[in-house]
């Protein structure tokens, strides 16, 4: 059974006659009604009475036509819909991104995206880099916005850029008088860093640790705005993204940047090899380029 034999059937019970049907299918009578025999052997059961001028449905034909008018309007509408998402004029995009990225990344590329396909909707799921990975994994996101490094198999990984880490002071505090701070003047300080499973906590202190620094941590936290509160209270000292430092907030900590070799991280998109994104999900990607931070 195909679909244009669906068709020529329709079109036979509307027309009610053979000619004017294959007229309006555009092919010609013999085939038509060929394939319409073609049809009927394959069902056993005859669809129509034919007559010398006209065509009738038996039965059979009334409970077949049924059916095929309403395959016919959802393969339309199936066809209508693909079309549709193509030109991205309705859909849905599921991203998956770090914390510490999304409130500085996200909000003005989203409504860049929504102004211009206001019919896509777009799911965020924050989370850490191994929960997003397995939310990838299950195919729940289409893709992720994370910090390198990311391991997996079968996961396609593109740099975005890369991004430097800033020494978040409390005011007044002693080193704010410096203009770039080195490791050896943060030997008695206490630092404060993301929790345990968050990248960027681990980042932070891989990098004191291969510059020979083994900071004390005062408190660990799940949110980069708490830490940036702590400090400026005078908690302790943390190395928060650059993203993350550009407020015009009156109640941030002050910022120095490090002597080199600086402190940065690497944001990437990861996909899945096997189901790259689709256009909306490619779409938004080269929104969140147009936003990269210089």
């Amino acid at each position: 059974m195909e679909m244009h034999q669906l068709r020529y059937v329709v079109a036979v019970a509307r027309a009610g006659n053979f000619s004017r049907a294959a007229e309006q299918c555009h092919v010609s009578q013999p085939s038509l009604s060929q394939q319409i025999q073609k049809l009927e052997d394959e069902l056993g059961e005859r669809l129509f009475d034919r007559m010398k001028r006209t065509a009738k449905l038996t039965p059979s034909g009334q409970a077949f036509l049924r059916r095929a008018v309403r395959i016919l309007e959802e393969v339309g509408a199936a066809q209508r819909e693909a079309t549709e998402a193509k030109h991205l004029l309705w859909g849905a995009v599921a991203v998956g991104v770090l914390p510490t990225i999304a409130p500085y990344l996200l909000p003005d590329a989203m409504a860049q995206f929504t102004k211009k396909y206001p019919g896509v909707e777009i799911i965020v799921q924050e989370d850490t880099t191994a929960q997003l990975l397995k939310l990838l994994l299950a195919c729940e996101i289409d893709f992720a916005i994370a910090s390198q490094p990311v391991r997996g198999e079968g996961l396609e990984v593109s740099e975005l850029f890369s991004e430097e880490l800033l020494l978040a002071l409390p005011p007044g505090h002693s080193l704010t008088r410096k203009c770039k701070v080195s490791m050896s003047d943060l030997e008695s300080e206490k630092f404060i860093v993301m929790k345990e499973g968050h990248c960027l906590g681990d980042q932070v202190l891989g990098f004191c640790h291969r510059r020979d620094l083994h900071p004390k941590i005062s408190f660990r936290s799940a949110q980069l705005e708490t830490i940036q509160a702590l400090v400026r209270a005078g908690v302790g000292l943390s190395l928060i993204p650059a993203m993350a430092t550009q407020s015009d907030r009156s109640d941030q900590p002050e910022y120095r940047f490090m002597q080199p070799p600086k402190p940065m991280r690497r944001i990437v998109a990861v996909w899945q090899k096997q189901r790259a994104p689709n256009r909306a999900a490619n779409e938004f990607l080269k929104m969140l380029s147009g936003r990269i931070p210089k």
